[in-house]
């Protein structure tokens, strides 16, 4: 039996995540059906490898984590150098990424030196215990956020990017990353100028599915 893809397994797991996530928002549930409608391609029922390769066209899947602190107060930025702008960590997935939450976490890792990130929401099946590794917990997604990019990105002209959630101590020392010019710690009601327009809405939807996840 010929083995799948690594790219095809792991926008298998992306597309089988978003069918099995319900988001609380319903503009971000509109949203992830737009997702399962790109990752499928044209009607069809399997997943396309394509849409989560960075060179499988001008638009593709992205991952990304939201760092918190346990008790949502404050969040960990990064000042992305291309974009030069305060975001969240994350980017494009690589040829080792088994799963699009394990690609997120490891983006984080890479991009803020934290190695003991505590994945939010891990999926139950996965039988990790807590402390475990990040990225061999898959967890359900907290976030969808499709962006076009501007010229300086290169080939890619739109993210589709798919947000999940890890908590870190604040007082944790971070480390800078070649892709950003600083990382930071700030409180979530006091956001840096140098954000996104719409980076205030999309944390305050994060956190308000976190909370109602917390709840539930």
């Amino acid at each position: 039996m010929t083995a799948l893809d690594p790219a095809a397994l792991l926008a298998r797991d992306a597309l089988a995540r978003l069918d099995r996530w319900e988001p609380v928002d319903d503009e971000q549930a509109a949203l992830a059906a737009e997702y399962r409608a790109f990752l499928r391609g044209d009607g069809g029922s399997v997943a396309r490898a394509d849409a989560v390769r960075r060179d499988g066209g001008p638009q593709h899947l992205t991952a990304s984590c939201f760092v918190l602190s346990p008790d949502l107060a404050r969040v960990l930025l990064c000042f992305h150098r291309k974009g030069q702008f305060w975001v969240q960590v994350g980017g494009h997935t690589e040829p080792g990424d088994t799963t699009l939450a394990g690609a997120a976490y490891r983006e984080a890792r890479e991009e803020s030196g934290l190695d003991d990130l505590v994945p939010f929401d891990p999926d139950p099946s996965a039988g990790t215990a807590p402390g475990a590794r990040a990225d061999a917990a898959p967890a359900a997604p907290v976030d969808v956020h499709r962006h076009d990019l501007a010229a300086a990105f290169g080939t890619c002209r739109t993210h589709w990017d798919v947000g999940f959630v890890a908590f870190a101590d604040p007082d944790t020392r971070t480390v800078v990353s070649d892709e950003s010019e600083d990382v930071a710690w700030f409180p979530v009601d006091t956001l840096p100028s140098g954000t996104p327009d719409d980076f205030p809405v999309r944390l305050a939807t994060v956190l308000a599915e976190v909370r109602h996840r917390r709840r539930a």
